[in-house]
């Protein structure tokens, strides 16, 4: 039996109704309705503004790395100011400000303050303008979106991709270093000199649920990026849908310790708005989970106890390792944290068990670890498991507001959804808009589910792969990429980061592995005097892989369930390609179109090729 969390608090209490049709299809949607939520999110900062003014809003490391905090009242008052320049330099809906910097405080700031008089904005990954020699994903989105104004943290790092996707007339807005001559640079401190007139009170009180708060995009796999509506009646219901499910926060304001990037809706949503909802503190996390930036999330942990946690698997892997070596790491994470969150791939049962162990030494029970699903169209947040669980995948019940439609798909089911939280559509873009929503109003995720308990949909579900994903073997045997993925990478046990199935109209299933390095340089006994290249085709290293090929082939079932042939992928995923998000998700499809003769020498038996054990039998 599953060991409840030792932690007592608030949680949300579901009270679940279904139906199912006469062909197949489940209705699943909350008898308890959604609380009433407000019209605006500054709506929630000005509360916070105006009864506690004094308590810390956001707080980032400064060159000395010293916490550089901003309280909410002190927020506010630059929020303003911001609005009323932006309404000066004539932005609007169809001006919008574009955002192309890094998490920091200004990036906030420039944010709230266009939000605040009814000005959207479009936070582009930065990786646009530094990965992409050509910008062309830059360029779409300027021609989209025609912005009023661009802000970026430091105008010269950016200097040739403004030069290259914007009009000379385009207005600059730089914390620092501004840009070339060709363009109107503005000093982001002068914006906050601004003289206010009466125009940013009636604008904020003009603000509405149907005005657009910004616009965030995915990740445009093919062609340009597709801008994606987010209303304030989108974020506002979508935090009170959160604000019901973690319950305790209403009473404990959140403390967050995040390094997501608000480029996309994981941490420019949830996260964010989630600090501001609930009138918490929001420490900013320079690191990522990579080997070079994991270290300053490790002092940050160290420094900050957070009560509530997201990160993506690959960084929960690299927090065990640390957590291994270094106690006060462990103490200090654990010490107050309620819940962790993880998302963008299903974690490994090896880490999940190590969580799990880690937050029984610090706090005598078992810690609450959690999944959920959504996506950038729903707000994000959507399904979300409270339910303690022995292993991670399930992703859990509708929040409040939310109508679930459950397809059926041979043995699982497309998933769809309507609710306030739901994009009203895809900006300048009816035809996408349209094919985005079924007949009924739904809207179409895109994502295949199957029931966590047979017959009872109240148990929540199990992520079955991206239907877009999802593909046939020669045979006709369909393969759930999503759910093989997951399994392969926990078998494998820590040596690879992530995988791309392949084997779409082929005979048999292949791999491309992307290793952790660092694990397989452990594996020979390497301290680093062999290259990376040396390490991937060292005997030892195909020898172990191998070994656990050849262990996850007997545990197979069948066919569309058995890896038969395996490679290291030796260059990353391409953000700039599609192949990967800033936050760090692989896209299937993208990978297999942009990395197709690695697939061809996969089938064809490369030198560097892990092939099926003799011993196994398809």
């Amino acid at each position: 039996m599953t060991e409840r969390p030792r932690q007592t608090f608030k949680l949300w209490s579901p009270r679940l109704k279904w139906e199912r049709r006469s062909d197949g299809t489940i209705i699943m949607r909350r008898e308890d309705q959604l609380g009433p939520y407000p019209r605006c999110m500054n709506e929630r900062f000005v509360h916070w503004a105006e009864s506690d003014p004094d308590r810390v809003w956001m707080a980032e490391r400064d060159d000395r790395g010293n916490w550089r905090k901003m309280t909410y009242g002190e927020g506010l008052k630059k929020i303003r100011h911001i609005g009323q320049a932006l309404l000066d330099l004539g932005l609007s809906v169809e001006r919008p400000l574009m955002i192309l910097s890094e998490n920091s405080i200004e990036h906030a700031l420039m944010a709230l303050g266009a939000q605040h008089v009814g000005i959207p904005s479009a936070a582009v990954t930065p990786a646009y303008a530094t990965a992409d020699p050509g910008f062309g994903k830059l360029r779409d989105i300027a021609r989209q979106m025609t912005p009023g104004a661009v802000f970026v943290g430091d105008g010269l790092a950016f200097s040739s991709a403004i030069d290259a996707a914007f009009g000379t007339d385009l207005p600059v807005i730089s914390v620092c270093a501004l840009p070339s001559r060709q363009h109107a640079s503005i000093r982001f401190e002068t914006l906050l000199k601004t003289d206010m007139g009466p125009h940013v009170e009636r604008a904020f009180l003009a603000v509405g649920p149907d005005t657009v708060a910004k616009f965030l995009f995915t990740s445009g796999t093919t062609g340009a990026p597709k801008a994606v509506t987010q209303t304030q009646r989108m974020l506002c219901a979508n935090q009170e849908m959160i604000a019901d499910c973690y319950a305790f926060l209403r009473d404990e304001p959140p403390v967050i310790v995040d390094w997501a990037p608000w480029t996309h809706t994981a941490g420019g949503n949830k996260v964010f708005n989630l600090v501001i909802y609930n009138g918490g503190t929001f420490y900013l996390d320079r690191g990522k989970p990579t080997q070079s930036l994991i270290g300053d999330t490790i002092a940050n942990l160290r420094d900050v106890s957070p009560n509530w946690y997201f990160n993506v698997p690959a960084g929960y892997e690299m927090l065990v390792d640390a957590m291994r070596r270094d106690d006060g790491l462990r103490d200090s994470f654990f010490r107050n944290l309620k819940i962790l969150m993880y998302a963008g791939a299903s974690m490994a049962q090896h880490t999940w068990d190590a969580l799990t162990e880690f937050s029984k030494q610090v706090s005598g029970g078992q810690m609450l670890i959690c999944t959920g699903l959504g996506s950038t169209e729903t707000g994000p947040f959507s399904l979300f498991c409270t339910e303690p669980q022995e292993s991670p995948g399930n992703i859990g019940i509708p929040a409040q507001g939310i109508t679930l439609k459950l397809v059926p798909i041979e043995d699982k089911y497309e998933l769809r959804l309507t609710g306030p939280n739901i994009t009203p559509g895809y900006w300048r873009d009816p035809k996408l808009t349209a094919e985005a929503f079924d007949e009924e109003g739904f809207y179409m995720i895109g994502d295949a589910v199957r029931l966590a308990v047979p017959g009872d949909p109240t148990s929540g579900f199990y992520f079955e792969g991206r239907t877009a994903e999802n593909f046939k073997l020669r045979t006709g045997t369909w393969v759930s990429v999503g759910k093989l993925r997951a399994e392969l990478i926990d078998q494998f046990g820590g040596l690879i980061r992530d995988v791309i199935i392949t084997g779409e109209d082929r005979a048999e299933l292949g791999a491309l592995a992307i290793p952790v390095l660092e694990a397989l340089r452990n594996a020979v006994g390497d301290a680093g005097q062999l290259s990376d290249e040396a390490v991937l085709s060292h005997p030892d290293v195909k020898a172990l892989l191998a070994g656990r090929l050849a262990e996850h082939q007997r545990n197979a079932s069948g066919s569309s369930t058995r890896i038969m042939r395996l490679m290291l992928l030796r260059e990353p995923p391409r953000l700039d390609k599609g192949e990967i998000t800033d936050k760090g998700s692989l896209n299937q499809r993208a990978m297999r179109t942009h990395r197709a003769d690695l697939i061809e020498a996969l089938y064809a038996g490369a030198p560097d090729v892990i092939l099926a054990s003799k011993e196994v039998t398809a």
